[in-house]
């Protein structure tokens, strides 16, 4: 093995280590994967879910529990789609498998005019499908490939245009109370997702509903996020390590926190600092 050939694998070997580490962190966590899960892989054919069943592949042979995979893919018949590729890819490396054939393209292009976004429509249908699917299957878990940016690009997503604080939880329980739906990959960086996928060479499928279209409010997001990484390095894992760090009562929403009922207790004593609370070191003195 030549010496740049040996350098790659050492770096493959790394970044393998540390997604697999990600993942492990992740789903211990959040209680992602109890013992006897049966849990539905949901693969697109993008780079995201192709590292996400790998590293749980990888992960099943090592884990603590026992658990069930099966990778489940939805066609949805837009024209052009290489309905063969996942079939033969899930069959080469033996996983169990499922398609799930229900033109959501044709219902998506009749409702939504030419030129608008169809992400939203297109997510709902999918989720309905998939939700369908898990129930008749008796699917535990329902796994789905978002990792770090795709979490914190929801909750600027969220706060800029629907005047919230919400992101994307890396464990779910669905409205009705019937799935629970896990993202695996929420620790995981983007840029380490496309270098594995790189590496391991995975036969992409790319979607021209949604990531193809131009100037989408999560571009911009996107876009925005780059541009911090590049400027003020660290910025995203402070944001990340924000979203898990919340304080309700250092906010404004009454729903968090019962502002209303607070009451002065004459009775409670804190030992502190004149620093502990910045602007009342006048009052000290």
């Amino acid at each position: 093995m030549s010496d740049q050939a040996q350098k790659s694998r050492t770096q493959f070997n790394k970044l393998q280590k540390r997604l697999r580490r990600c993942v492990g962190e992740a789903i211990a966590d959040y209680n992602m994967i109890e013992d006897g899960d049966k849990v539905m892989v949901c693969l697109s054919g993008g780079k995201d879910s192709y590292t996400m069943l790998d590293i749980l592949l990888n992960l099943q042979k090592t884990a603590p529990v026992s658990f069930e995979l099966i990778a489940v893919n939805l066609d949805q018949k837009q024209p052009g789609f290489p309905e063969h590729v996942l079939p033969e890819y899930l069959s080469s490396i033996g996983v169990p498998f499922h398609i799930i054939e229900h033109d959501t393209y044709s219902i998506v292009k009749s409702i939504i005019p030419e030129g608008k976004t169809t992400c939203s429509l297109c997510s709902r249908l999918r989720r309905g499908t998939l939700y369908g699917f898990a129930r008749e299957h008796n699917i535990t878990k329902i796994a789905l490939g978002h990792h770090r940016e795709d979490i914190v690009e929801t909750f600027f997503l969220n706060m800029f245009y629907g005047g919230k604080l919400k992101a994307m939880p890396p464990k779910l329980l669905s409205d009705d109370k019937q799935n629970i739906v896990i993202r695996p990959l929420a620790y995981c960086r983007e840029k380490d997702i496309n270098r594995f996928a790189a590496f391991k060479q995975f036969p992409i499928i790319p979607c021209n509903l949604c990531g193809s279209q131009e100037n989408l409010q999560r571009q911009a997001m996107k876009h925005m996020l780059a541009t911090w990484d590049k400027q003020f390095p660290g910025r995203l894992e402070t944001i990340f390590a924000g979203l898990q760090n919340i304080a309700p009562s250092q906010m404004l929403d009454t729903g968090l926190f019962d502002f209303a009922g607070l009451q002065r207790d004459p009775d409670f004593t804190l030992a502190r600092t004149p620093s502990d609370e910045p602007g009342l070191d006048i009052l000290e003195r």
